[in-house]
């Protein structure tokens, strides 16, 4: 018998409910992955114990001479990893690390150009229900109608009216390749800061699936538990002039005690990312993606930009009656995990939308391949055909669950 379930089987039984739904079932959320086991026990170390304010070398509490090693990897990890001048392993989450940049560079009412949340940016891009469009003056750009890819043309004349403090880049449900190039041009031409927020793509950028930000931005931010495939959090790079005002925005002005055991997962992680399997997981999370977006439309979906370069995709429901929420729920009865999202221009609500956002990400570090996308495209296919169908999804779920006994995310853990 386990700890957690002797002393608390309430919360044994959700862990163990959600381990089986983990295991049954497809994961195509695509901001989501399975970790190793071995920042599975990182991530549960005795660190949670320690406060450690400060940074390795320069803490405000004793005792931190074991966490400062753990930091200390994590930072050179990431920095070979990234080839970047400065890191902070410390941020939470990807948001307090967007959070950490803005008030390290910015002043309140500070004008930012950034992607339009609807047409495929994040909250913490300038949403105004977000912290970022709160503090900030948010300029969004998006993407253009002909081809649904970044306007350039539109970024270019809004940076030039706006004249910003500072150009964000990056995504949370954009398919294709971001051209951090031009974006570079863009930000010298006004004078203006450039960020990358590259949080869904940062495991296809270091194995070379993705063109780098590094060489183009000034800061660089990441979370780790996506195509990375660490524990939840975030990350900081930045070029070295601007440092010390990074991480003087974490802590001691955005958080307190860092999460050690989670930084010792990263530093896990890192290692990780830095093997040559790595780069292969990469390669097939995009060949993954780029054949399921080929499976779904052969089974009559479309799909925004008509497929996509990463390792998601954003499926197109404006043209029939199935909304993006009603397509989440019937794969959910199917055992197939996805998310509404709304799609660029589109017409419904944010909590109704026209799109799903799919990803590969998860199902690729079970082992998954190109012909388990066909049958998993399949799967969707006749699920969304048949929405109300209650016994056709029992007879997918059945399917997706036999599917998925052959892929077992920790082997050594048993039989869900």
């Amino acid at each position: 018998m386990s700890f957690v379930e002797e002393n608390d089987p309430e919360i044994f039984e959700a862990i163990q409910n959600e381990w089986r739904r983990q295991e049954l079932g497809l994961e195509l959320i695509a901001s989501e992955n399975v970790v190793s086991e071995a920042v599975l026990e990182a991530a549960g170390s005795v660190l949670t114990n320690k406060y450690a304010e400060g940074y390795p070398g320069r803490r405000y509490y004793g005792g931190c001479e074991f966490v400062d090693v753990a930091e200390s990897l994590a930072i050179e990890r990431a920095k070979k990893l990234f080839g970047a001048e400065h890191v902070n392993v410390q941020p939470h989450s990807g948001s307090q690390a967007n959070m950490a940049v803005y008030f390290s560079a910015l002043a309140p009412g500070d004008r930012i150009l950034a992607m339009n949340l609807s047409h495929g940016g994040h909250l913490t891009h300038g949403s105004p229900v977000n912290f970022s469009g709160k503090f900030f003056e948010v300029i969004p750009y998006g993407v253009s109608e002909r081809d649904y890819r970044i306007d350039f043309d539109q970024v270019r004349d809004l940076a030039r009216k706006n004249d910003p403090k500072m150009i964000v880049c990056g995504h949370s449900a954009y398919p294709r390749s971001i051209n951090f190039t031009v974006f570079k041009e863009i930000a010298d031409e006004v004078g203006a800061l450039l960020m990358a927020d590259i949080a869904h793509i940062a495991g296809l950028v270091v194995a070379g699936e993705h063109p780098s930000p590094i060489p183009h931005c000034d800061y660089v931010t990441t979370t780790t538990h996506k195509t990375l495939r660490g524990p939840r959090g975030g990350l900081i790079m930045c070029k070295e002039e601007h440092k010390k005002k990074v991480d003087s925005s974490i802590f001691p002005g955005n958080q307190g005690g860092p999460l050690m055991h989670i930084i010792a997962a990263k530093a896990v992680a890192f290692r990780e990312a830095l093997g040559d399997d790595f780069k292969a997981y990469q390669q097939q999370i995009v060949k993954n993606a780029s054949r399921l977006a080929g499976a779904l439309q052969e089974n009559g979906l479309s799909l925004i930009s008509g497929g996509t370069d990463n390792h998601l995709m954003l499926v197109d429901l404006r043209a029939g009656e199935l909304t993006g929420r009603k397509s989440q729920q019937v794969l959910d009865a199917a055992r197939i995990t996805t998310n509404c999202n709304t799609v660029p221009f589109d017409k419904r609500s944010p909590f109704v939308t026209s799109g799903l956002r799919l990803g590969t990400p998860a199902v690729t570090s079970r082992g998954m391949g190109e012909v388990e996308m066909d049958a998993i495209g399949g799967f969707i296919g006749r699920a969304l055909a048949a929405p109300d169908n209650e016994g056709l999804l029992a007879e997918i779920a059945e399917e997706v669950t036999m599917l998925c006994r052959r892929f077992p995310i920790y082997p050594n853990k048993g039989k869900a």
